[in-house]
């Protein structure tokens, strides 16, 4: 059975930094997308940042220039680099890895991190 395990989270002050990790444990085959996910109270939860197997990105309009998103596809491991945060960043996290599979493919979840952004 895959998990997806983060880590990482926590309190920072405006203008600081933070790295979350998320590692997958199991057997895991053919992912082919991994993602980090927000979700704020009250908000709908958003893509921040998503990487492809084969090392395209794409980041929403607010976190790029800021956030850095990588992966090491040896360890089945994602991270996402935060730099510059600022309230607005506050949420819970997720990570998300999609991996082929039929009929459907499969979509993992990590069980989410808080980060608070706040002096």
């Amino acid at each position: 059975q895959v998990q997806l395990v983060e880590s990482g989270g926590g309190l920072v002050q405006p203008g600081g930094s933070l790295s979350l990790s998320c590692a997958a444990s199991g057997s895991i085959f053919r992912i082919y997308h991994m993602g980090w996910y927000r979700q704020a109270p009250g908000n709908q939860r958003e893509l921040v940042a998503a990487i492809t197997i084969g090392g395209s990105t794409n980041y929403a309009d607010s976190v790029k220039g800021r956030f850095t998103i990588s992966r090491d596809n040896a360890k089945n491991t994602l991270y996402l680099q935060m730099n510059s945060l600022k309230p607005e960043d506050t949420a819970v996290y997720y990570c998300n890895f999609k991996t082929v599979a039929w009929p459907t493919d499969n979509d993992y979840w990590g069980q989410g991190t808080q980060v608070t952004v706040s002096s």
